[in-house]
């Protein structure tokens, strides 16, 4: 059992090599060259669910960014915070508000939000954020964009951002899938469509292309609205690019481990397959080969903790939470029974609402 797990993340450290080098390659892209006349104007579309604290963080970095063209749409998706308020006391005329009461009969809540937000839209490049993201500093926005430029077309540019908040030691299993669970190198070359993935927490797409496919409209029911967009994307022949966004991007994805563990069991299940059969020998794999490792020698403690420094390092992670990789995977693995045990008893909820 030793030897298998040693020769698996073996396996693994090739695949984190292959990617790390992609995006290496990809971060000396034409950041800053392209003259101001060329610039495409940009919406940026957010939804947002009881987000108060989050968008008085996101907005002011975004109205800090140099890039001159741009617009901004909030889908206040029947907050019952301070989200309103936020809203109406925020004076910036690049601000459209939206307001919803929830998706209708065959939508998920956020899906529906940002699709209702891409009929307001005018902007010839789309970008979708998510509520707890933060731009880092006034050229962010200007970098996204050219780096979406720059992309071989027709294309979707999605990112690796720098990960903060609570939970971390959950959160950073995120990242590690990430790198570890596409060989993005590969994306454009072969034709499958399972090698497809978008973050969702911000990417990027032409207003034209984006119309062309109606993605969110083609996973109007999917939890994981992301991966199957970057599927459904890419069996349409618009592949997915991944860039590296740590100095550009944070998530400030959750306040604690509590809210973690919440978030987490809302798709954990889901990116095991979202079926016992699929499930079992996925989680006994996940089980044996990182939450078990540990007891099988120094061998697969070395190979355990070497996949999870190298994931922690791009997505900026401090260094405690490195050094407590086993315990990472060990709350990842509660968290994905947990999360099967709440699907296959249909008592799933987020913000208020049944998934």
């Amino acid at each position: 059992m030793s030897l298998f797990i040693v020769i698996f993340h073996l396996v693994m450290l090739g695949l984190f090599a292959g990617n790390i080098r992609y995006l290496h390659l990809r971060s000396k892209g034409p950041a800053g060259t392209r003259p101001t006349g060329a610039l495409p104007f940009v919406s940026i579309m957010i939804p947002a669910r009881n987000e108060e604290v989050n968008l008085r963080r996101l907005l002011p970095s975004l109205f800090r960014q140099s890039y001159p063209h741009f617009e901004v749409i909030v889908y206040d998706d029947g907050s019952g915070d301070g989200t309103p308020a936020v809203l109406r006391e925020l004076a910036e005329p690049r601000l459209k508000a939206l307001r919803g009461e929830g998706p209708p009969e065959g939508w998920v809540g956020k899906v529906y939000a940002l699709y209702q937000a891409t009929r307001q839209a005018t902007g010839e490049v789309y970008l979708f954020l998510d509520a707890d993201a933060e731009l880092l500093e006034p050229g962010a926005l200007g970098r996204l964009v050219e780096h979406h430029q720059a992309m071989p077309a027709p294309g979707v540019l999605t990112v690796l951002p720098q990960y903060r908040g609570g939970g971390l030691l959950l959160v950073s299993v995120l990242p590690y899938a990430m790198l570890s669970g596409l060989p993005w190198p590969l994306v454009r070359r072969l034709p499958s469509r399972t090698l497809g993935a978008l973050n969702g927490q911000c990417w990027l797409i032409s207003g034209a292309l984006y119309h062309r496919h109606e993605p969110h409209r083609a996973v109007a029911r999917e939890v994981l609205e992301d991966v199957m967009m970057g599927r459904y994307l890419k069996s349409a022949g618009v592949i997915p690019t991944l860039v590296e966004a740590r100095d550009t991007l944070a998530v400030h994805m959750y306040g604690s481990l509590g809210e973690a563990w919440a978030g987490f069991r809302k798709n954990a299940y889901l990116l095991l397959g979202g079926a016992l059969i699929p499930f079992i020998p996925l989680f006994a794999l996940f089980l044996v080969v990182y939450t078990l490792a540990p007891l099988f020698g120094w061998g697969p403690l070395v190979m355990v903790y070497l996949g999870k420094l190298l994931s922690d390092r791009k997505s900026g992670m401090p260094l405690w939470v490195s050094l407590l990789a086993p315990l990472s995977f060990v709350i990842a693995s509660i968290v994905q029974v947990d999360s099967a045990l709440a699907h296959l008893r249909g008592n799933v909820s987020w913000k208020g609402r049944s998934v």
